[in-house]
């Protein structure tokens, strides 16, 4: 079992401002819990710039030059109350497309078994034309179209356990039923999308959670709700938008998850992608917000996609 990581110091520059939860030192967080021993053999790359081709796949050209203009030769541009712009913005979020993508070409070629992708800005709140959330790009959605577009796959899934619903990748795909999208999240929360009848094409899947709600809730949700529509979709690939900020230390919202809950659902994740197309996963991270939990999540993450 071949884990990859793609990580990039530009994910680091991307400045949001004092007391913004979206902040660099997260990705030194995740750095620091990689380092630990255990993750000796964790083979590591740096992600590559994605190209403006990929995306198109989800966002319209006019959309992604706008969010370029709109990057400041220096200090901050806020697009909204919680999104802001700083000047390595846009090259981080091109980056973090491009880790996306190498992920999926990985997975497909069988280089590796599987990816991890600790990037920023996170992606999932990034609807066809607006950036929203901390999000300008999403990522996901974009590995998705980049596996049908490029690898000839025909049914992509998408499992989203970030606490926040992902209001974007939902926009995406919500007419397409070759791409399969699934959330546990708390509700009501930010950004107020997610209930269970929200359907789209018939493969949006969606298992709200309510505050305090903690482990037997999430796993239900994933047993009961999720994992039989994943398995009943038969994908040709598997994409996590990892957040942790369901961890109980996070400051953002209030579902009381433990690291083992991320571990078990990794494994659960990896049970489908082993029995449905060859174990082919990416993960990639998307909030998470206390840094502590942050990292302890991290490592029960990745440490279950490298032991299989």
């Amino acid at each position: 079992m071949t884990t990859r990581l793609y990580h990039h110091s530009i994910f680091a520059e991307h400045l949001t401002g004092p007391g913004h939860p979206e902040r660099p030192e997260r990705m030194r967080a995740v750095a620091a819990a990689l380092e630990a021993e255990a993750f000796q053999h964790l083979e590591r790359a740096e992600a590559p710039e994605g190209s403006l081709e990929a995306i198109y796949r989800c966002h319209p050209e006019a959309y992604a030059r706008r969010i370029a203009k709109a990057i400041p030769e220096s200090g901050l541009v806020r697009i909204d109350g919680d999104t802001v712009l700083s000047p390595k913005s846009f090259s981080a979020a091109v980056h973090a497309v491009g880790a996306a993508c190498a992920g999926v070409d990985d997975v497909v070629s069988g280089a590796v078994s599987n990816v991890f992708v600790a990037a920023r800005p996170p992606g999932h709140h990034a609807e066809v034309d607006t950036a929203m959330g901390f999000c300008l790009f999403n990522s996901a959605a974009i590995a998705a179209r980049h596996a049908q577009a490029v690898h000839g796959l025909e049914r992509v899934a998408i499992v989203d356990w970030d606490v926040h619903h992902g209001n974007g990748t939902q926009d995406i795909f919500w007419q397409d039923p070759t791409v399969f999208y699934a959330s546990t999240h708390q509700m009501p929360l930010f950004p107020g999308t997610g209930a269970k009848d929200e359907t789209g094409a018939g493969t949006i899947c969606n298992a709200p959670l309510v505050a305090n709600d903690g482990s037997d809730a999430f796993r239900e949700a994933f047993e009961t709700r999720i994992l039989p529509a994943l398995h009943a979709f038969s994908p040709d690939l598997v994409i996590i938008s990892a957040g942790f900020d369901a961890h109980h230390r996070d400051p953002l919202a209030n579902i009381n998850l433990v690291e083992g809950d991320f571990d078990w659902a990794t494994g659960r994740l990896m049970d489908v992608a082993d029995r449905h197309c060859g174990g082919r996963l990416v993960s990639l991270l998307e909030g998470g917000y206390d840094l502590v939990g942050l990292g302890r999540s991290v490592t029960a993450h990745v440490g279950r996609l490298m032991a299989g």
